[in-house]
């Protein structure tokens, strides 16, 4: 393993101190923490809402919503496995490792696009986080006020949650990597031990009519149109596309890793089984829900407001706060730290990157209630979101088929036009049209009525589609 001090000829446009490979000496991870990164990503409102209604909405029986969320675990572990991999290796971010294949420059669009989705969201999700807080002041104040005045949708209480979430976000990053991971180490238990909680109070208010209401759910009590197959499909499908923003810059993650043994230990535990078992107490959740309030409830805090304890609110509350936190730490904060470092690393470095992905982030949250989510923007996120698809595709085929397994570090930091990497002018042309034609697939997927069906695995095929492409055009 080279040390970062011995790469010689680096180009300070290529180079700062948070892209540099990390040596093996100063890698502190190891399983629990990969297993955190997941459990993070897994325990959102969101995540939650989706696990509870994967069992409510396509038909199947319980057993079955059971195998597609293995089934979709273990093909995500597959991916990241071999997208993390090079960076155990080599210590490197994704930026960095996406030079290799669409050259030191080239690198750069697929950078920033992926920036742009991720600071999108981290704005988005800082409100999510902030209505938990917001919860908090009103049950510790006795409830809020409906006539309240409102700026921009948002309440004085809402301001004060949402700038008060804002600034912790500032100060957790601004003290670095290591302070991140122990949110993460801490978020990851807690928020499993407060579902645990909740799904005992809900157990012992439902009594025997939970067992009955479960038995009930794993008949498969829906009328889904398609087939139990198609059903299954979709399921797996549905959580694929979950995962899909992490998967392509695992490397941000397992670079941090002492060994490909305790990644991969990290994501089996942190992916098929993590997604398992949170899926369990989701219908344990669920079910007890229609027992003892006599309708399926998937929103959590919708299940928070019927129990109606005090006690309950406030730790729920910090549940959903540091649930939320921690899933924009992970798929939305760390990326775009590192792509936007890698534009300028002579200038932006991982705090810098930070700042102003907070900086993007306090407009649109702050007009997320008032405009924001009114105009329809989703479609324009998952378009750059399916514009990254044969960007995976490629990388792994370039990495694992073409080279073989093995980089030069110093060529990636490196301008030299003779370089490994530089290609045309630092851009590999070959990928670049794999990566065109792959992405009008995945982006059709959006916007065309025909492909609907396909939404699901439209980043697996467009993946599928921008490597295959490359290999052939590269070969040629």
């Amino acid at each position: 393993m080279l040390d970062k001090l011995e790469i010689k000829g680096r180009d300070p446009s290529l180079y700062n101190e948070d892209l540099a490979p990390i040596p093996l000496s100063k890698r502190t991870w190891g399983w629990f923490e990969i297993f955190n990164v997941w459990a993070n990503d897994v325990q959102s409102l969101f995540g939650y809402t989706l696990a509870a209604s994967l069992f409510l909405t396509y038909g199947l029986n319980g057993w079955s919503v059971f195998a597609a969320i293995l089934v979709a675990g273990f093909f995500v572990m597959w991916l990241v496995n071999l997208m993390g991999q090079p960076s155990v290796q080599y210590g490197i971010p994704f930026p960095v490792m996406a030079r290799a294949s669409m050259g030191v420059r080239g690198a750069n669009f697929p950078a920033i696009v992926r920036a742009i989705v991720a600071i999108f969201w981290y704005g988005a999700q800082t409100y999510f986080a902030s209505t938990a807080v917001a919860l908090l002041i009103h049950a510790l104040t006795g409830g809020a006020n409906p006539e309240a005045a409102t700026f921009l949708g948002m309440t004085a209480i809402d301001w004060i949650a949402f700038l008060l979430v804002w600034a912790f976000q500032i100060w957790l990053f601004w003290n670095g990597i290591d302070w991140i991971t122990r949110f993460l180490n801490w978020a990851g238990p807690f928020v499993y031990l407060v579902m645990i909680v909740l799904a005992g109070v809900i157990w012992a208010k439902a009594g025997s009519g939970l067992m009955s209401e479960m038995g009930n759910i794993f008949q498969g009590t829906s009328t889904y149109e398609g087939s139990s197959f198609g059903a299954f499909m979709a399921i797996v499908g549905t959580m694929i596309a979950y995962f899909a923003a992490v998967v392509i810059n695992y490397g941000d993650f397992s670079r941090f890793v002492r060994s490909q043994s305790e990644m991969k230990k990290g994501n089996l535990l942190g992916l098929p089984l993590n997604i398992a078992f949170f899926s369990l107490i989701a219908l344990v959740v669920t079910a007890g829900t229609v027992a003892v309030f006599g309708e399926s409830l998937t929103e959590p805090t919708d299940i928070i407001e019927r129990v109606n304890s005090v006690p309950l609110t406030i730790v729920a509350a910090l549940m959903f706060f540091a649930a939320t936190v921690g899933i924009n730490l992970v798929a939305n904060f760390i990326p775009p730290a590192y792509d936007l470092a890698n534009l300028m690393p002579s200038k932006i470095n991982f705090r810098v990157g930070g700042l102003i992905t907070s900086g993007f982030a306090l407009i649109i949250g702050g007009l997320w209630v008032s405009t924001i989510s009114q105009i329809g923007i989703f479609n324009f996120v998952n378009t750059l979101g399916a514009i990254l698809a044969p960007v995976y595709g490629i990388m792994i085929v370039d990495y694992y088929m073409l080279k073989g397994g093995k980089l030069d570090l110093e060529q990636l930091f490196t301008a030299d036009p003779s370089g490994m990497y530089y290609y045309d002018n630092g851009w590999n042309r070959t990928a670049m049209i794999a990566f065109g034609l792959a992405g009008i697939f995945s982006v059709a997927t959006v916007w065309a009525p025909a492909l609907a069906d396909l939404s699901g695995f439209a980043w697996v095929i467009g993946a599928v589609l921008g490597g295959g492409l490359y290999y052939v055009l590269a070969k040629r």
